[in-house]
């Protein structure tokens, strides 16, 4: 009976050595670190901007809401490791390449998965809140500060015609 208690606990003790040695491995490979490794943070930026193309905006609303994103995406080791392992797959499959279509029938491919709706959720709230986009989309920002918007363009639509404006008579008269 000892024996096989023995057995038991080597056999353990080499199966935990190996599979940590195993996962050393595999993890050396993976981008755990995307903000430092160029070709990785190059194709989260392509990423986003297929998910939200716009032609006028620069490189860096794209930039800022990657970054943004590595930080959601970071938030626990296991949460980095599972990021990491996805980013790796859409880089390895040559996703930068790519013409706009084919990068977005790929991402259509993935929109299910977690990976996807993180960095789809963080954009939408990041991309849109930079200053920058706000005036490449003609929005001057919250007006509050800026004592609201009844002094400041509130009735200044020149494109629309004036509103006819008839006095209500009551009915029949």
């Amino acid at each position: 009976m000892k024996t096989t208690k023995r057995r038991l606990l080597i056999g353990s003790a080499t199966a935990a050595v190996m599979g940590s040695s195993i996962a050393k491995v595999a993890f050396a490979k993976l981008p755990l670190e995307p903000e430092k490794e160029q070709a990785s943070y190059k194709t989260l930026v392509r990423m986003i901007r297929v998910m939200f193309p716009h032609k006028r905006f620069g490189d860096g609303p794209y930039q800022r809401t990657a970054d943004a994103v590595l930080v959601a995406a970071g938030k626990t080791p296991a949460e980095k490791v599972a990021f990491a392992a996805a980013l790796q797959e859409i880089q390895m499959s040559g996703f930068t390449d790519l013409d706009d279509k084919a990068a977005l029938a790929r991402l259509k491919a993935i929109e299910d998965t977690d990976f996807f709706k993180l960095i789809k959720g963080t954009t939408v709230t990041t991309l849109y809140d930079d200053p920058e986009v706000w005036g490449l989309l003609g929005y001057e920002g919250p007006s509050f500060d800026k004592g609201g918007y009844v002094n400041r363009g509130f009735n200044d639509l020149t494109w629309l015609p004036e509103p006819r404006i008839e006095e209500y008579t009551g009915a029949g008269q």
